[in-house]
């Protein structure tokens, strides 16, 4: 997921890791964790909730290992990185396709049906950076599926942000268009993937509205018959998914493109990090999308129910907090596998958590109550905490903002002790801390404990605060650190 600026028109989600269909569900597996969840569980937990499609933002061989024989429909990502080369040469596209698709489906009987190229490469916060390399990169691609023998099998397509269209002057639906700074680009993109029978694929978030919008109606938000309606014509839009959606349904026919066949690559609500970003709201949106998909809804000017690809299925403790805290957090599940909220699927069954999952040990590492929160070397190991564990629960409006000082500290020093394996040395932090046997959650924070990886064998210290790192985990350390000293303080 990306991000992207906030447009004059609220009426958008502009920015955009497993697919809602008239005939079943899916969802992204995004695999950015410290501690991924196996492989094979994972492909039991699709299975157990009737997910029947799955999008893979890369070729992850332990995914598509375990997806073989599974009957689920794959979709498989080309990330960003990779287009330059792909676009270079058409080599390395054959190369990149016998290693990545035609060697699953032959040797492993993967149901590969999309090749995703690229992921939003033309988000306007990356200033062009892949607008000379995508089209020629999906071009190859699609040239290396034909000489494999693929091509009427697997098709190809460009997830794309929602920034890549605008609605007019108006700010309705019915003046949209394509971006003005790639609009001939767009069009013979969408023209290539309408001659080679691909998708148009694009993400929308109206979270990411809200999120970037203190002005956003929030019943807009989600499909609540309460919300103020946008009327366009003879059309009232009451939520942001059908108006964005719709919007880009007359950018295509504004180009010559009304057949074109749409997928939603993403959409989804994420849990924590945010305000705005809480479980109630999630099952809000998440149920009502579902449900839509159920009564076969789709939008004003495609009646349909459109492909719809759900973000995510698990939440990734390694993923990149520059759009915001609630990154890590957009899973329908847990990192583990366990379930957040009830929810009910489009077949009316619940969903049920992962099974097989191992633990580490019941054992977590906390603040001591010999320490003092006031000693000045707190700031350092709680930086270097959460310089390499991920503290966004931590943040305002989150699940663990309601802790107290000593719970901020413990929190961040037992994430890195989770995700260090819980090894030797983990847990010293200069003899501010101890390993407790006694679960330290409190209401809605939930002091992890992380997937038995069985790698025990390395230790690692704690005692010093490290050199280096992550710019982007200090600042969250920085924001924690408030928080506590804050609560001293009061």
């Amino acid at each position: 997921m990306g991000v992207v600026l906030p447009s004059a028109v609220w009426l958008f989600f502009l920015l955009g890791e497993a697919v809602l269909m008239a005939d079943g569900m899916g969802c992204n597996w995004g695999t950015r964790s410290s501690h991924p969840l196996p492989a094979d569980i994972v492909v039991r937990l699709l299975r157990d909730n009737n997910f029947d499609k799955v999008k893979l933002f890369e070729a992850d061989a332990a995914a598509l290992r375990a997806l073989g024989r599974s009957g689920i429909e794959v979709m498989v990502g080309i990330p960003n990185e990779l287009l330059a080369p792909l676009a270079g040469s058409v080599n390395a596209a054959e190369q990149w396709v016998m290693q990545n698709v035609s060697a699953y489906v032959s040797q492993y009987g993967v149901n590969i049906t999309h090749v995703a190229v690229g992921n939003e490469p033309f988000l306007k916060t990356y200033n062009g950076m892949f607008e000379n390399t995508t089209f020629a990169a999906l071009q190859n691609i699609q040239a290396a599926l034909i000489k494999a023998g693929l091509s009427r099998q697997v098709r190809v397509t460009v997830p794309l942000n929602a920034d890549v269209y605008q609605s007019g002057a108006s700010g309705l639906p019915s003046s949209g268009d394509f971006r003005n700074d790639i609009h001939g680009l767009m069009v013979a993109i969408v023209g290539f993937l309408q001659d080679n029978g691909g998708t148009f694929t694009v993400n929308i978030y109206p979270f990411l509205s809200l999120y970037l919008d203190p002005h956003f109606p929030l019943d807009y938000a989600f499909f609540s018959p309460s919300a103020n309606p946008i009327v366009d014509g003879p059309i009232s839009y009451s939520n942001a998914f059908e108006a964005s959606y719709d919007t880009l349904i007359w950018a295509l026919e504004r180009n010559g493109f009304g057949s074109m066949p749409v997928i939603v690559g993403e959409i989804g609500w994420p849990t924590d990090g945010d305000i705005h970003a809480n479980v109630d709201y999630a099952r809000r949106f998440n149920q009502g999308l579902v449900d839509r998909i159920r009564q076969r809804r789709g939008t004003p000017k495609r009646p349909a129910p459109p492909d719809i690809y759900l973000f995510g299925l698990l939440d990734e403790d390694q993923k990149s907090i520059q759009p915001g805290n609630f990154e890590p957090h957009w899973g329908l599940f847990y990192y583990d596998g366990s379930l957040k909220y009830q929810f009910v699927m489009d077949d009316g069954r619940p969903l049920v958590p992962a099974r097989g999952v191992r633990y580490l040990e019941r054992q977590w590492c906390v603040l001591s109550s010999t320490a003092s929160v006031t000693d000045p070397i707190i700031a350092d190991a709680v930086g270097y905490a959460c310089e390499y564990a991920d503290c966004t629960s931590l943040g305002y409006g989150s699940s663990c903002n309601g802790l107290d000082a000593r719970g901020n500290v413990s929190y961040a020093f037992n994430q890195l002790f989770q995700v260090a394996n819980q090894q030797k040395g983990a847990c010293n932090f200069s003899d501010l801390s101890v390993v407790t046997e006694t679960d330290p959650s409190q209401g809605s924070c939930r002091f992890n404990i992380m997937i038995d990886e069985g790698k025990h064998d390395r230790a690692v210290n704690t005692s010093g605060t490290g050199g280096g790192g992550a710019l982007l985990r200090r600042w969250a350390a920085a924001s924690i650190l408030l928080l506590w000293t804050m609560s001293y303080v009061l």
